[in-house]
């Protein structure tokens, strides 16, 4: 039904910001919830942040403060901005879209934090 492809992983240091991309195949965010989730090695998937289709907008306590997530319609792009990165932010980040009956995941885009 949907594709999700993430994009603008990168090596940074830490404080450094990085914005990802999630692209979505087609308009889709006034029915589907988006969210960022990221997994490290040895790790179970965790919420990073997420936007329900009416903007409201959640973070995981390691997020808030830090991380925003928005969406440009026109594009139908999500995005996570991500500010004073730290070495525990390093993960594999993955965008998801869900409305109830489907539940899409992109391939993920790998975040490193390190000196």
């Amino acid at each position: 039904q949907v594709q999700l492809v993430e994009s603008g992983g990168d090596l940074v240091q830490p404080g450094g910001s990085l914005r990802l991309s999630c692209a979505a195949s087609r308009s889709i965010f006034s029915i589907y919830a988006m969210g960022w989730y990221r997994q490290a090695p040895g790790k179970q998937r965790e919420l990073v942040a997420t936007i329900t289709s009416s903007g409201t907008t959640n973070y995981a306590d390691s997020a808030k403060g830090r991380f925003t997530i928005s969406r440009d319609n026109a594009k139908n792009t999500v995005y996570l901005q991500m500010n004073s990165l730290k070495a525990e932010d390093t993960a594999v980040y993955y965008c998801n879209a869900a409305n109830g009956r489907w539940n899409v995941w992109g391939q993920g885009t790998q975040v490193t934090v390190s000196s």
